[in-house]
């Protein structure tokens, strides 16, 4: 081991040529620390604009941060990277995923992997104590993911960790995730570009346990965050049949609502968050109450490896088209008059995964769906997607104004930014309803706003002030929890229950990697890293032509269309205004003038040009990425 909290290499294999080799981590850790860091730097090197995301020199590249494996921080999550093919101008993507993957991944002895090429036939690789081996996954083809999973646990041990792709993947399904241990996802579309490279699944076992340079600082500082982080979310409450347990992520501070379901069918897996309940509304109306159709639901997108966040607009999209009578039973094969049941969501899942009539042009995402069924469906997507990727609305900039920055700036929908911003809120909608537990008051909220976001004007979402401050510092400091790699339902601990003020320290990130690595580095500095590692993902995407003013767009609906709802949470779509107040954002919408003023003040904030929204050379030298030219 080469480092303090590293394995101290990441693999590198060449799927064409069945090349293996490795890279010393050291060459990337002390600008980029690790996950997203290290993963745009490899790639700004490896891939070129050109490459296409299904062309064989595309890179898929897994990687885990320097806090993979360590128990108590929430550390053990994954990041995979590359192009991905989920938007028409394919660019520089990324995903995340929980569970224990990640921490299989280092106790293998490697912080990472990167793969090129494609096999000319199936194959699966297999990382242990320190070696990687390419084996045959041709019995494995056409298998779903869970399915994938038990063969190779059975042939590899128990104690084998495993992230594999499924149908979906293998016939490049624009959205197919892949699936790794504990049911852990990721989307972006690398379902699609890991079937592209024949790639069924990649197998992690060892014992190569990470060290920290000081170990007993590190357990005060979980022992600290325990204490500011213990109770903050409460038991999911599924309302269903059968039998739920909390399931935790590997190395995890003090848990979530993240959840283990066993169904009166006796199959079981994960019921989490949106994945658990992106079925709910149409199953409701169908059956006319809770029903196990919810769980099983997610359970076939997990299976199959399709992304909820596009197949629940797609859903709702498909039921408006056939209210309309533009598309039918008859028409595509799917019973689309039984939405929530389960016929339909199996219906649905297997043609689209196989790609099988009606179920092709479903796989290419439900833009390119509209354009080609006509006849006025593409209206009727409306509100449905917020993204070019065709990811479900939440967190809408309409209703949180900072929001508006976040998702314009990113390839895709950037859900750990939207956090920051979205819980505290929400949490202090609670509390205007003066709600049992509720503890974020609108002194509260502004005080977060000017410790964490900036500025106090921040809190105040019914103008403009503050919030591109709001916005620079919230993407630079989750670009360093990105590359750690620490998990959003713990970090940043902006807020917590159980103290006095009910404000949290987001210092403890730097203080842990300092325990952990052995390299002082105070919160100013780590979010300068942060700093680097977004102006260098920015300088990628301007490279691919998807990372500039025209560029940083939202969606026509946000300008034209008021907002009626928010589909997560905030119902009643509560903000506060200055003097601390509630008022509802019903039947606000954006004005393109201030959006574009707002644009001016992000872009001179982060000393890009104004004109271009481009980072400047200057710009780029004073983070240290002097070798990155635009």
């Amino acid at each position: 081991m080469s480092e303090f909290g590293y394995a101290g290499k990441i693999a590198k294999v060449d799927l064409s040529e069945g090349e293996i080799g490795a890279l010393p981590i050291a060459d990337y850790t002390d600008r980029f620390i690790g996950g997203r860091g290290i993963a745009a730097k490899f790639y700004w090197d490896e891939v070129s604009p050109q490459t296409k995301a299904f062309d064989s020199d595309n890179y898929l590249i897994f990687i885990t941060g320097p806090l993979a494996g360590f128990p108590r921080l929430a550390g053990s999550r994954w990041q995979v990277c590359g192009k991905s093919p989920t938007s028409d101008l394919e660019s520089f993507s990324y995903a995340n995923g929980g569970g224990s993957w990640g921490a299989w991944l280092k106790f293998a002895g490697f912080d990472g992997i990167a793969v090129t090429g494609k096999s000319d036939k199936p194959v699966y690789l297999y990382l242990h104590d320190g070696q990687v081996e390419i084996k045959d996954a041709s019995p494995l083809w056409g298998k779903t993911t869970i399915e994938t999973r038990d063969i190779l646990k059975q042939k590899l041990g128990k104690d084998a960790r495993v992230v594999a792709i499924g149908p979906a993947g293998e016939n490049l399904v624009r959205f197919a995730t892949l699936l790794g241990d504990d049911d852990a996802s990721a989307s972006g579309g690398f379902g699609a570009v890991m079937g592209s490279k024949n790639l069924k699944a990649i197998v992690v076992s060892g014992n190569s346990r990470p060290t920290a340079a000081n170990p007993e600082k590190l357990k005060e500082l979980a022992d600290r965050a325990f204490e500011l982080r213990k109770n903050t979310w409460s038991i999911y409450p599924t309302g269903l049949p059968g039998e739920a347990k909390l399931r935790a992520c590997y190395g995890c501070v003090a848990g979530c609502s993240r959840s283990m379901y066993k169904a009166t069918t006796g199959e079981q897996g994960k019921f989490f968050c949106q994945s658990g309940v992106f079925y709910i509304d149409s199953a409701m109306k169908y059956h006319g109450k809770w029903d196990e159709v919810m769980f099983h639901a997610g359970r076939l997108c997990n299976e199959y490896g399709l992304n909820t966040n596009v197949i629940e607009p797609m859903i709702k999209w498909l039921s408006r088209c056939h209210e309309t009578g533009i598309l039918t039973d008859e028409k595509t094969g799917i019973p689309i008059s039984k939405t929530g049941s389960y016929e339909f969501i199996e219906s649905l899942v297997k043609k689209i995964s196989f790609r099988e009539g009606f179920g092709d042009t479903l796989a290419r995402g439900i833009t390119k769906a509209a354009e080609f069924v006509g006849n006025g469906s593409k209206e009727l997507i409306g509100d449905l997607v917020a993204t070019k990727a065709d990811e479900d609305r939440v967190y809408d900039p309409r209703l949180y104004n900072i929001a508006a920055l976040l998702y314009a700036t990113e390839p895709r929908k950037p859900i750990r930014q939207l956090h920051e911003v979205s819980w505290p809120m929400v949490f202090w909608a609670s509390w205007t309803k003066k709600r049992e537990g509720s503890f974020i008051s609108s002194e509260v909220l502004r005080n977060i706003a000017r410790q964490f976001w900036g500025s106090e004007e921040a809190a105040d979402f019914t103008t403009y002030e503050g919030v591109a401050l709001a916005a620079r510092t919230i993407q630079d400091r989750a670009y360093v929890e990105e590359s750690l790699i620490l998990c959003d339902y713990t970090w940043p601990i902006t807020w917590v229950r159980h103290s006095s003020d009910h404000l949290g320290d987001t210092s403890l990130e730097s203080q842990i990697f300092s325990a952990v690595t052995g390299r002082e580095m105070d919160e100013t500095e780590l979010n300068r890293i942060g700093e680097r590692i977004f102006n260098l993902q920015r300088a990628i995407l301007a490279r691919e032509g998807c990372g500039g003013r025209e560029t940083d767009k939202l969606l026509n609906f946000f300008y034209t269309t008021p907002l009626e709802g928010e589909p997560h949470l905030n119902r009643k779509l509560l903000v506060m205004r200055e003097d601390g107040e509630p008022v509802s954002r019903k039947g606000a919408m954006l004005k393109s003038e201030d959006f574009e003023r707002l644009k001016d003040e992000y872009y001179e904030l982060r000393g890009w040009d104004s004109k271009t929204g481009m980072p400047t050379r200057g710009k780029l030298r004073e983070l240290g990425l002097e070798e990155v030219v635009l």
